[in-house]
């Protein structure tokens, strides 16, 4: 089974690895030309969302470190 990444970029972008299909809203699938390799906008100052283009650089701060989430309700 093949799996899937993400990884949270400090100061920028949702980095996705792997096998994946993103889709908008209604469930149409964005046509990703066989990338297997995408980042997706966090910060909402990119041009082409839900992609990052870069935008972020010098106006986004987060620094990512793991974490455990509290136990679900």
């Amino acid at each position: 089974m093949a799996s899937t990444k993400i990884i949270v970029n400090s100061n920028g972008s949702l980095k996705v690895e792997g096998d994946f299909e993103i889709v908008d809203k209604t469930g149409a699938p964005y046509d990703l030309g066989g990338r297997t390799v995408v980042s997706i906008c966090r910060c909402g100052r990119s041009q082409n969302k839900p992609f990052c283009d870069g935008s972020h650089k010098g106006h986004f701060e987060h620094e990512a470190v793991a974490f455990a989430l509290p136990p679900k309700k």
